[in-house]
């Protein structure tokens, strides 16, 4: 097996050999009890530079929602897609993730060369394809899809919000926080609830 130093030696080498557009690629919402989960590909034009691009999770609300914007306008192109809770019950949320990235680089308008995927784990694309763990800090077009993914997915809870209320999804955006897991034994779980992740599994067993 190779060394985590020989591997990233090997992405940085690739990224430099492949000619052609490349897209950036990451996920939101692995993690949440309720929900999809949602993923994005951006390719972005060299000519257009987007200032201010990072990790989604290290930026404010306000400044992903301008970036986002930004990125929808500036970009070549991008591509956001997502697995339903019913998919995540039926072939695991890793998976999910996976095919949710798979949807997302196939609809794009471009096709890209190379694809680079943050994390430690690749779809299955008919492109060459490679992950790099912490990208989403590393690779402006991985930044980019970071953005895209959170904030659609944050839009989503906030529908979510109005059509369940009292689980408070505008807030904890569908994670197991102490008001979603006190909803959750007082009400049960609804419809937008991953049934498969144990806590709403024990929460339908308590009800």
């Amino acid at each position: 097996m190779p060394s985590k130093k020989s591997s990233r030696a090997d992405q940085s080498a690739l990224r430099f050999q492949v000619s052609g557009l490349m897209a950036g690629v990451d996920e939101a919402g692995r993690g949440p009890l309720a929900g999809p989960v949602v993923a994005a590909a951006v390719i972005l034009d060299e000519l257009k530079p987007i200032r201010g691009l990072n990790d989604s999770k290290k930026l404010t609300v306000k400044r992903r929602d301008a970036l986002f914007d930004e990125i929808r306008a500036r970009a070549l192109c991008f591509s956001i897609a997502q697995a339903s809770v019913h998919e995540i019950d039926q072939i695991n949320i890793l998976q999910a993730t996976l095919l949710a990235m798979r949807r997302a680089v196939e609809g794009l308008r471009l096709v890209p060369k190379l694809v680079l995927v943050d994390g430690n784990r690749l779809p299955t694309l008919a492109m060459q394809a490679e992950a790099i763990v912490k990208g989403d800090a590393l690779v402006p077009a991985i930044s980019a899809a970071s953005i895209l993914a959170k904030v659609h997915r944050d839009r989503l809870c906030a529908e979510m919000h109005e059509r369940y209320p009292i689980y408070g999804f505008d807030k904890h955006k569908g994670y197991g926080t102490a008001q979603h897991m006190a909803a959750l034994q007082a009400h049960g779980p609804a419809d937008c609830h991953r049934m498969t992740f144990a806590p709403v599994a024990r929460s339908v067993q308590c009800s």
